[in-house]
C-alpha cells in the first residue's frame, strides 16, 4: 500500500471518530433537553416552551454545522484540541439545557456556550488552512475557498452574534427583572432566539447545498490520489 491509500484510510478511520463523538455529545444534550421540557410540558408552563424550542434549535444547528466541517476538513491527523472544544461545548450547551426554567441562567449559559462556539471556529481556521495546502486540484481549491469564506463569516458576524446577544438579553434581566421576569418579557428574548436559530439553520442547509457538489468533486480528487501508484524516483514512465 502506498502513503497517499494509507492517508486515506486513516482519513477514513478519523471521521469516523468524529462522527461518533459528534454523535455521543449531542445525544448527551438531548437527554438534558428531554428532562427539562418535561418539567415544563403543563400548560401553566407555557412561558417556558420557546426555550425548549430554541435548545431543539441548538442541537439542530450544532449537529448540522459539525458534520458540514467533517465531510469538507477533517482528514488526518486527529485535532485533539479541536475535539477537546466540541466536548467543552458539549458542557456548556448541558448547562443551558438544565436551565429551561431560569431565563437569567439561560442567557448566561447561552453567552459560554457561544464563547466556546466561537474558540472553536477560530481554531478550525488552521484547520482549513492546513486542507488548502494539501489541495490535490482544482475542484479541492474551489471548495477550500467556500469554506474559508463561510468560516470567516462565522467568525467576524454569525457566532459573535449568538454572543453579544446573549450578552445583552441578561443584562437587561440583571439590570430590569422587574419587567423582564415580573412581568414575563423574557419571552419575548427568547422567541427572539428561536428566529435567530432557525435563521442560522436556513443558512447552514442552504452552505450544504451550495458546497455539496464540491465535496463530491474533491473527494473524488482525493481517491484519484490515493489510487494513483507511487512515483519511484529514477524510473522511467
Amino acid at each position: 500500500m502506498n502513503l497517499s491509500a494509507a492517508r486515506s484510510d486513516l482519513d477514513s478511520m478519523v471521521v469516523e471518530i468524529e462522527l461518533t463523538l459528534v454523535s455521543i455529545i449531542q445525544g448527551v444534550a438531548l437527554y438534558f433537553l428531554i428532562e427539562s421540557a418535561r418539567a415544563v410540558m403543563s400548560p401553566r408552563e407555557m412561558l417556558f416552551w420557546p426555550y425548549v424550542l430554541a435548545g431543539l434549535l441548538v442541537i439542530f444547528v450544532f449537529w448540522s454545522r459539525s458534520v458540514l466541517h467533517i465531510i469538507t476538513v477533517i482528514r488526518w491527523p486527529l485535532e485533539f484540541g479541536h475535539n477537546f472544544l466540541y466536548i467543552a461545548c458539549a458542557l456548556f450547551e448541558a448547562l443551558l439545557f438544565t436551565s429551561v426554567h431560569n431565563p437569567r441562567a439561560w442567557f448566561a449559559f447561552g453567552m459560554m456556550f457561544g464563547a466556546v462556539g466561537w474558540s472553536l471556529f477560530v481554531y478550525d481556521l488552521r484547520l482549513i488552512r492546513t486542507r488548502a495546502r494539501d489541495s490535490t486540484g482544482p475542484a479541492s481549491d474551489r471548495l477550500t475557498t467556500v469554506v474559508t469564506h463561510d468560516q470567516k463569516l462565522n467568525i467576524a458576524l454569525l457566532v459573535p452574534a449568538v454572543v453579544f446577544f446573549n450578552l445583552g438579553c441578561y443584562i437587561c434581566i440583571r439590570l430590569w427583572s422587574t419587567t423582564f421576569l415580573g412581568r414575563s418579557f423574557h419571552v419575548g428574548l427568547a422567541v427572539a432566539e428561536v428566529a435567530g436559530f432557525s435563521a442560522y439553520l436556513l443558512y447552514a442547509l442552504a452552505h450544504f447545498k451550495r458546497i455539496a457538489p464540491l465535496v463530491v468533486e474533491a473527494r473524488a480528487e482525493w481517491r484519484k490520489a490515493a489510487e494513483a501508484p507511487p512515483c519511484v524516483p529514477g524510473k522511467a514512465e
